[in-house]
């Protein structure tokens, strides 16, 4: 929070802003303007509410702030850029960037809101430090509908790749370096955003469709047609990291590619040893590069469905309930709190070994010890009484002015 506290005009919205991101930290079972602004000891919403939506801050610089930490407290030499989006289920049609679309997190087309993501990758840990909501079609055909959400009158239509190219420019042109990036078939399966990696000497392990055409010598095959030609001494049996049950092994192979751009263009198929379904990647890279690395480059995509998984449950990065642009951003550029997390962890696993009768210290843990032992939220019988009568009769006034309306309607 010191880091960050010239961002803030006043004195009052930065000491609300921790007051926000210890709310995020903790326990609550949901995390909102209203259960943190009571769980802060604040009278009412409205201060957190005024924080999100018209106090004097800025947002975007909080997020280079949170990138600056990130990389370093997490830096290191072999780190990766992971991209990926993830959806949040929402009501109605008012919430920016909301519209029936497929979301991996409820594995279906639902009406839902869509944000890409950047992550930082390392040995000593991962978290994401950079977001770019994906405004649909729908919406930035209609400038009455953007303008009245809070986006700018420029805004234009950008596909998710579009994003993910933003987003890796702006960490690179930032004065970082970073040796890969990765990303699933949305990511891969984009032409423009593999010729923009290459132009800026990034090396890519982008997944791709069974269906995607590659260049060979003998000229363009599907990758599902090539995968069929491997020779069986073509497989090498590696581990793609460290998962929740051990090492993730499988079958790896590599083809080169005669692609015109310069470096060594190679796809590399995946094999599950259980199930033989196949995974398909496009790789690029400036130098020769050994089979193990791209093995381990493109293991570290899931990396992001941690740090998803983690802000979520632990940040409330998908428990905003704002419509406007601003908000959003301003929601979950503090949930990028789970930095925070990140590096404790990866500081405590560095400097206090773990004993062998128990396991690494994790972020859910360090939270959860974080709240009890330095954070004291306020508890007192008169502050929760209070709080219920504020609920009370926000709700009581809620429900007259939805019986107007329904009686002015059947009139």
């Amino acid at each position: 929070m010191a880091r960050i506290a010239g961002r803030f005009a006043r004195v009052e919205p930065r000491l609300r802003a921790g007051r926000l991101v210890l709310g995020l930290l903790s326990d609550l079972p949901r995390k909102n303007c209203w259960t943190i602004a009571e769980w802060a000891g604040e009278s009412s919403p409205h201060g957190m509410q005024h924080l999100l939506c018209r106090a004097s801050w800025d947002a975007e610089a909080v997020r280079d702030d949170v990138r600056e930490y990130v990389v370093e407290h997490l830096y290191d030499d072999a780190a990766v850029l992971v991209v990926d989006e993830t959806g949040d289920v929402k009501k109605g049609t008012h919430t920016v960037g909301v519209q029936r679309q497929y979301t991996g997190t409820a594995g279906r087309i639902e009406n839902s809101q869509v944000a890409v993501y950047l992550v930082y990758a390392g040995e000593r840990g991962h978290a994401a430090v950079d977001r770019e909501l994906y405004i649909p079609r729908s919406w930035t055909c209609d400038p009455d509908r953007c303008r009245a959400a809070g986006l700018g009158q420029d805004t234009v239509f950008a596909t998710k790749p579009d994003l993910a190219r933003t987003m890796i420019e702006r960490f690179l042109d930032a004065g970082h370096r970073v040796g890969w990036v990765t990303g699933d078939e949305v990511y891969g399966g984009n032409p423009k955003l593999r010729t923009a990696l290459e132009e800026r000497g990034i090396g890519y392990v982008l997944a791709v469709a069974c269906s995607a055409e590659v260049p060979t010598g003998a000229g363009k095959f599907r990758s599902d047609t090539l995968a069929r030609k491997v020779p069986k001494r073509a497989w090498q049996k590696l581990s793609a990291g460290h998962g929740a049950k051990g090492q993730r092994f499988y079958d790896w192979a590599v083809i080169d590619l005669a692609e015109a751009a310069p470096g060594r263009h190679q796809l590399l198929i995946r094999r599950n040893r259980s199930t033989g379904e196949l995974a398909y990647y496009r790789c690029h890279s400036t130098t020769p590069t050994s089979l193990a690395t791209l093995v381990k480059v493109a293991g570290s995509r899931w990396r992001v469905e941690e740090t998803f998984q983690t802000e979520k449950g632990l940040a409330g990065l998908d428990e905003h309930q704002v419509r406007r642009y601003p908000s959003w951003a301003r929601w979950v550029t503090l949930a990028l709190a789970h930095a925070f997390l990140a590096v404790v962890r990866a500081d405590e696993h560095a400097h206090r070994p773990t004993p062998d009768d128990l396991i690494p210290l994790s972020c859910s843990e360090i939270c959860r010890l974080f709240i009890a032992l330095a954070v004291r939220p306020v508890r007192d019988a008169a502050h929760r009484l209070a709080w219920s009568d504020w609920r009370r009769r926000h709700q009581a006034r809620s429900r007259t002015s939805h019986y107007r309306r329904q009686a002015a309607s059947q009139t």
